[in-house]
């Protein structure tokens, strides 16, 4: 498949695969600790993804990956950290 040698076509077949499956899992009303858990990773993917390559950082010097991607662990961190003292 000549359509999936191109790397940004590869991350956008795997950007619309997960967003079908988040967008699932709020049709289905999934919930619990496992559901936001996996919502939470897959987000997590997907800005990655389009931080490396939508937006070419994969090239990038190191410094503007570790900036970014430090940033996308931080706000992930954060919603995760949110999440759990929301149980309490």
């Amino acid at each position: 498949m000549e359509f999936l040698k191109n790397p940004a076509h590869r991350a956008w077949l795997v950007l619309m695969i997960a967003t079908a499956i988040t967008w699932y899992l709020g049709e289905v009303g999934a919930a619990g600790t496992a559901a936001i858990i996996a919502m939470l990773v897959i987000a997590f993917i997907k800005g990655r993804l389009v931080i490396l390559d939508f937006m070419e950082l994969r090239e990038a010097p190191r410094m503007w990956r570790i900036l970014l991607e430090g940033w996308l662990i931080l706000v992930s961190s954060l919603i995760l950290l949110a999440y759990w003292i929301s149980l309490k």
